[in-house]
């Protein structure tokens, strides 16, 4: 399925302005004493909180059918193709391609931490994870099949049958299918980042530079797109404000989430770019009309690099 991609995008402009607005230069603040351990009750940023409750042989059933071809027209894609638990919930492609071979239109996003969204997919066309699901089966680019093929495969599989029973009651039908991937989809967060565990009362979990660039990060004017659980996720932007940023179609996009950011490269909807300060650049420039010096893209990378969390007790990885 193509939950998407978790990509820096359009940072908003309502900091930056105020602080122009007021004569205060948006630039590189000078190293500041650390944060009180006060400080971070008050922040814009919330950790991510452990998976939801949820029945165990309904999440293992779904993480076997995230892993299963056979949800794919000719039996070659599973949802974990392009969007591996493994690694970073993703891949390390710019554009993944249809069944056919043809460059699909977006950058596919991470599925960790996409339950914390309140749309999902680039242009936010869905509202839930079941409904994503559905779309992502009978897409004919991604999986190419239909919802009752895909379930005429599964009852002729006693032992697919069998977990089915065991976790719904019933055998394989459309709402336990959809139910089940959704599920497991649900229990991919990724808490315990360096940041979160600052958030939480760890003050040796952030470095002097990441606490620097979360400051910029803040005063430039990111955190106005960038803020709550999942760092953005949870409003929509229109991109190249000032200047061009991206592929210019479509152009107001649903902002991602930064989380798990250093891991999952190239960036934005379109892939464009290749490392993480190349993206913090040609974000700057496009969404806030600034030209970051090179301490400044440190600083701000430092502090993304500090929110790649955990997943089954291991750091999320770059594919």
């Amino acid at each position: 399925m193509t939950a998407l991609r978790c990509r820096i995008a359009a940072c908003g402009l309502l900091p930056a302005l105020l602080l122009a607005t007021a004569g205060i230069p948006a630039q590189v603040l000078e190293p500041a004493a650390p944060f009180p351990p006060q400080a971070a009750e008050q922040e814009p940023i919330t950790p991510i909180p452990p998976p939801p409750a949820a029945d165990p042989l309904r999440v293992a059933l779904g993480e076997r059918l995230f892993d299963d071809p056979r949800l794919s027209r000719d039996g070659q894609r599973a949802c974990s193709s392009c969007h591996d638990p493994h690694t970073n919930g993703a891949d390390g492609n710019r554009r993944d391609t249809t069944l056919d071979g043809m460059p699909l239109r977006f950058n596919t996003s991470t599925v960790f931490n996409a339950a914390l969204s309140f749309r999902l997919d680039w242009a936010g066309g869905f509202r839930t994870l079941e409904a994503q699901a559905a779309s992502s089966l009978e897409s004919p680019d991604i999986m190419g099949t239909s919802i009752d093929a895909v379930l005429g495969r599964l009852r002729n599989d006693p032992d697919m049958v069998a977990r089915f029973q065991e976790a719904y009651g019933a055998g394989p039908d459309r709402a336990s299918l959809l139910d089940a991937i959704a599920t497991f989809e649900r229990s991919l967060l990724t808490p315990g980042s360096p940041f979160d565990r600052w958030l939480q009362g760890d003050p040796g979990a952030l470095t002097a530079e990441a606490q620097d660039g979360y400051r910029l990060f803040k005063s430039l004017g990111c955190v106005s797109c960038h803020q709550g659980v999942n760092i953005g996720g949870n409003l929509f932007q229109r991109h190249g404000i000032f200047h061009p940023l991206a592929s210019p179609d479509p152009a107001i996009l649903r902002v991602p989430s930064l989380r798990n950011i250093a891991t999952t490269a190239p960036y934005f909807h379109d892939g464009s770019a290749a490392t993480l300060d190349e993206a913090v650049r040609n974000m700057a420039l496009a969404q806030l009309d600034r030209t970051l010096s090179d301490p400044q893209v440190s600083a701000i990378t430092a502090f993304l690099r500090s929110l790649t969390g955990t997943y089954k007790g291991h750091p999320v990885t770059a594919p």
